[in-house]
């Protein structure tokens, strides 16, 4: 009887609730379309603690500037930072990645900032998680969640979906210890006792099951694919590759007069986009991929294989950097090491350093007599670095936002395209 009353209490809540949201649905539907879009949903943002180890010969600037980085991917997954901590280590601690004292300081800050959860820098053992978790007694997410989360927020094709399905799966597959407490068998009570399927057991063989599955529907898109890229061999092909968030969307944008998705996060674009681009009636396909990132997870780059052979296949790249950010050599050494990774390290490649317009220096003073570093160059002093450092590949310094210098690299593009099309089609080669 106890029970029936509360379900009816539990009902009647319930039918107030719809009510009530009902009601304010109707009344949300009589507002114009500018008050409508003022309309609150009062969701808060979950705050995080940052946590970075800086060992194996890491230097202090490159441990916050890889925090930084991931205080960006936080802000992207919808988090805010509430404080950021770094540790100066030989190597990460293998049981709880960072020291003991420090651990009670992070303690400390957790209750003090009332946080919600904690975000490692890099990509945590399973049995670092589940230490981490006792000890926190919250969420404790890595870099690679965090990444697989985002990645997870931003796809939109199912193709994309699926890539990122794969990894997430083969990501947890391992981990799977730490996310169960109901460890016991299936089944039980007399004559029902023996050798069975822990819940575990069972959670491991679906997932193992799902895997295949989702890989056996990767190899099917990767058939499509391949189809569909030799039906589009009889044009040049370029690709633009980069770190993430360097403006290759706002540049697909221009060169094609398209309207590719670009903004200014991480992983705006994960699905591969081509578009026909004819310059002084020269056709050639332009292809904008996914970017990449500093620590990321092989897994991912398995999953997107299918994607990124657009790359593999391409005739040029474009290699886009943001000339503005201040760790931008560091960020070409991870393409050109991703790059190298999936095979097509040696491309014909035109670097393209973009956002010249941000671009910012520290002027010396007449009286300063340290010694000169890469903050203090000028962008005149810089492009003349680049041009005797960079080898044959051939350099060109735009702004895609303020339109600078865009005709110019149309004009680049135009030469070695026509040149590669020249040599593979050189029986049509007098229409250009």
């Amino acid at each position: 009887m106890a029970w029936k009353t509360n379900k009816g209490k539990w009902k009647k809540h319930t039918g107030a609730w719809e009510a009530e949201n009902t009601a304010s649905a109707n009344e949300k539907k009589r507002l114009t379309p500018q008050e409508r879009n003022t309309f609150s949903t009062d969701i808060v943002p979950e705050k995080a603690i940052l946590v970075s180890v800086c060992a194996n010969g890491t230097t202090m600037e490159r441990a916050e500037e890889c925090l930084n980085e991931l205080e960006f991917l936080l802000e992207t997954a919808g988090g805010i930072t509430v404080k950021k901590v770094i540790q100066r280590l030989d190597r990460p601690d293998t049981r709880t990645y960072i020291g003991s004292g420090k651990l009670e300081e992070v303690k400390e800050y957790k209750n003090a900032l009332e946080a919600d959860f904690l975000v490692f820098d890099d990509e945590l053992s399973p049995a670092q998680l589940r230490n981490l978790e006792r000890e926190f007694e919250c969420r404790i997410l890595d870099r690679t969640t965090l990444i697989l989360d985002i990645f997870a927020k931003r796809a939109r094709t199912s193709i994309a979906k699926t890539q990122v399905e794969l990894a997430q799966l083969q990501y947890m597959l391992p981990r799977l210890t730490r996310m169960w407490t109901h460890l016991e068998r299936q089944r039980g009570g007399i004559g029902m006792r023996g050798p069975g399927e822990t819940q575990i057991e069972t959670d491991r063989r679906l997932i193992t099951e799902k895997i295949a599955l989702l890989k056996e529907r990767l190899a099917s898109i990767d058939k499509q694919k391949t189809l569909q890229r030799k039906n589009r061999e009889s044009l040049v092909r370029v690709a633009l590759v980069g770190y993430t968030n360097v403006g290759k969307s706002t540049l697909m944008n221009l060169l094609s007069k398209s309207d590719v998705f670009a903004e200014n996060k991480l992983f705006a674009t994960l699905d591969t986009t081509v578009r026909k681009v004819v310059i002084e009636n020269l056709p050639f396909l332009l292809t904008d991929t996914v970017g990449f990132i500093r620590k990321l997870p092989h897994g991912l780059v398995e999953s997107f294989k299918s994607t990124l052979d657009e790359v593999c296949e391409a005739d040029l790249l474009l290699h886009v950097v943001d000339i503005s950010h201040p760790d931008y050599e560091n960020q070409i050494e991870e393409v050109n090491k991703t790059l190298a990774e999936i095979g097509a390290a040696d491309k014909p490649t035109i670097m393209v350093f973009n956002k010249i317009d941000a671009y910012t220096y520290i002027e010396k003073e007449a009286d300063d007599l340290t010694p000169m570093t890469k903050a203090n160059w000028p962008l005149e002093m810089l492009q003349e670095s680049w041009m005797s450092r960079m080898g044959d590949n051939k350099k060109i310094f735009i702004s895609a936002a303020n339109r600078q210098n865009i005709d110019a690299l149309r004009q680049m593009l135009y030469t070695d395209v026509r040149q590669i099309h020249a040599i593979r089609y050189p029986y049509n080669n007098f229409l250009y």
